[in-house]
């Protein structure tokens, strides 16, 4: 019989306190970033005796558009800085939706200091907007700097939007982004030579370094130290590659002291395989079976160049592996019932919530045709060791299908709104998944995803 890890004693106690953590977590890190920008705007408000004039109002606009650019830049870097706490709580996904709605923000808010500050100067100053601009770039000190800065930013925001990323390879848009930090870096600067918040005011001036040399720290070592020391104490490599169904194979890899990286079902990694074409990419791929000491198991579907690549891997060949990230795990779960909905390759996290999940957990596995079925005699298994229950929909053969509806899923799935429901598959599936569950009666709260779609 399949014993789920949390059964174990002294293990199911831990859950709620986990539940409960992450959900203070959840709620604690907007009100910190949103108390960060109050902060910023009484800064301005205190070194602000009056405002008199359009001068006066554009350049203390300025002023206001420049400090939450600023302040917005050093929290873009911290929600992406992977740092676990957040990760296991939040979520990627989660994280990586408010980084790009924060991106957009920051973006906005520069474009805007940098109008409103020539503007008012010229106002101020009686000379062309053009001008005045040669002025502030060529003469005050480090805005030359910062106007390269600037134009990185800027340069990040558009190749970040969706319509220029649908043109362009993941790979190629993900090294641009790394133009994030070198803008930020040259823009600093200029916002404690020129700024008149900063300029003279040495307390302020100290907490500015404080916020940003503790992003860069956290930067630093979640993102670049940990995974070299990772790589270095878990020496990964890929023991063997098996084909699953057409265009998918599990890479099963081995290392030392695997239990260490504390990996739970569910959750994913970044593997950057050190082989030729592959080495500089780091792609995220879940876990396809609960962690084990001495090696993981991952399983990938050829969408892509370099997920393509994977089953030309060699044994042998040295992998080095971020995470794992992710809160899609069994803290997640608040009913007795648990759905597992996959789409696809979707089926791959799900696989590992299905061995270990404890209680009375069903799961439907949708495809397009019946040899697409990704790990079937895994999934059968499983749900006869754990007397589970498993449902197959396929596209095609017609008569096999099943529309992805309220009444179809409540069909299968039995007082389905007593649920919690754990939904993993491409990104049109899961849509038409969600509204379907939300019309079944299942809260939204219940309606557990995460997604790549980075």
């Amino acid at each position: 019989m399949v014993t789920s890890t949390y059964e174990r004693r002294g293990v199911a106690r831990t859950m709620p306190s986990r539940h409960r953590r992450d959900r203070f977590v959840l709620l604690l890190a907007p009100a910190l970033i949103w108390a960060g920008a109050a902060g910023v705007l009484a800064l301005w408000w205190s070194d602000t005796a009056s405002v008199v004039g359009p001068a006066g109002w554009l350049t203390g606009a300025g002023r206001i558009t420049g400090l939450l650019a600023g302040y917005a830049c050093a929290v873009l870097l911290a929600l992406m800085a992977r740092v676990p706490l957040l990760d296991h709580s939040v979520g990627s996904d989660r994280l990586a939706r408010w980084h790009a709605l924060g991106g957009r923000w920051t973006v906005s808010l520069a474009c805007a200091h940098t109008l409103l500050i020539i503007w008012g100067y010229s106002l101020t100053s009686r000379t062309g907007v053009v001008g005045q601009t040669a002025t502030l770039v060529l003469h005050y000190p480090d805005l030359l700097k910062g106007t390269a800065g600037f134009l990185l930013l800027l340069g990040t925001g558009i190749v970040s939007a969706r319509a220029a990323r649908r043109r362009m390879r993941y790979e190629t848009w993900h090294y641009l982004h790394f133009a994030t930090y070198p803008a930020v870096f040259l823009t600093f600067g200029h916002q404690l030579s020129n700024g008149a918040d900063f300029v003279g005011n040495n307390a302020t001036q100290l907490a500015w370094y404080a916020l940003y040399l503790g992003v860069a720290a956290l930067v630093g070592w979640f993102r670049f130290l940990v995974p070299v020391r990772r790589a270095l104490r878990h020496r990964l490599r890929v023991a063997a590659v098996h084909p699953e169904s057409p265009g998918v194979v599990s890479v099963v890899l081995t290392g030392e002291r695997l239990d260490e990286l504390g990996a739970r079902p569910g959750q994913f990694f970044r593997w950057r395989f050190l082989a030729p074409g592959l080495w500089w990419t780091a792609g995220p791929y879940s876990l396809s079976a609960p962690a084990h000491p001495r090696h993981l198991r991952i399983t990938v579907k050829a969408v892509g160049g370099h997920s393509a690549a994977l089953a030309g891997l060699r044994p042998g060949t040295r992998v080095w592996a971020e995470g794992p990230y992710g809160a899609f795990t069994a803290d997640r779960r608040t009913a007795r019932k648990v759905l597992l909905l996959g789409g696809g390759v979707g089926i791959t996290p799900l696989r590992a919530l299905f061995e270990t999940l404890p209680g009375e957990v069903t799961l439907v596995h949708r495809a397009r045709r019946p040899e697409d079925l990704t790990l079937r005699a895994e999934l059968d298994a499983i749900a006869a060791a754990r007397g589970a229950t498993v449902h197959y929909v396929v596209d095609e053969p017609a008569a096999y299908s099943s529309p992805l509806t309220a009444r179809a899923l409540s069909r299968l799935v039995p007082d389905l709104a007593a649920h919690d429901v754990y939904l993993c598959g491409p990104p049109g599936m899961t849509e038409a998944a969600t509204r379907a569950l939300r019309g079944a009666g299942v809260p939204r709260g219940r309606i557990h995803h995460e997604s790549f779609e980075f």
